[in-house]
């Protein structure tokens, strides 16, 4: 996502580790894509502003992997604990419902730091409209001060007699 500069626009590729193109897109402000990593390897990731030479942008992007990965300090706290009687609830619910939990946290991590993205995005858009919005306000009162002294002046002209009177 473009955050700031000229035409919030940028070219984005993505490219496999054995060098296949997997997105290309041109001239865009946004965009979501899903990968499935079906080679191990790094991606290549390129974002293009070489149509612009002048402009400079601002990126915001985010990776988000899906894959479950392991945590220790989750998997380590129910070996510790030997329940000494049999409940209704089993530690593998337990488990269960922190994994889920844990992954829905993680969710709204994410979905706010896209949410903080699009707020800088659109700040930055209305930083540069009020800058806009002000020069021109200054243009214009400064016209109207101008045209308002000269009318004063023409009007003055009008009714001042230019007779000499001798006596």
């Amino acid at each position: 996502m473009i955050i700031g500069g000229a035409g919030l626009d940028v070219d984005f590729s993505l490219e496999s580790p054995s060098g296949v193109l997997l997105v290309d897109e041109y001239r865009r402000s946004d965009g979501l894509h899903t990968v499935e990593p079906t080679e191990t390897g790094d991606y290549k990731l390129c974002f293009d502003n070489s149509f612009s030479t002048i402009s400079e942008k601002l990126v915001f992007f985010e990776l988000i992997f899906d894959s479950p990965q392991d945590d220790e300090d989750l998997n380590g706290w129910a070996e510790m604990a030997e329940p000494e009687e049999a409940l209704d609830i089993k530690i593998e619910d337990i488990k269960e419902s922190i994994e889920t939990v844990k992954s829905r946290l993680e969710r709204s991590i994410q979905m706010q730091a896209l949410l903080r993205a699009f707020e800088a995005r659109d700040r930055n858009l209305q930083e540069g409209n009020l800058s806009r919005v002000n020069f021109w306000s200054a243009v214009n009162l400064s016209v109207l001060l101008v045209v308002s002294f000269l009318q004063v002046y023409l009007l003055k002209s009008l009714f001042e007699d230019k007779r000499r009177v001798w006596m």
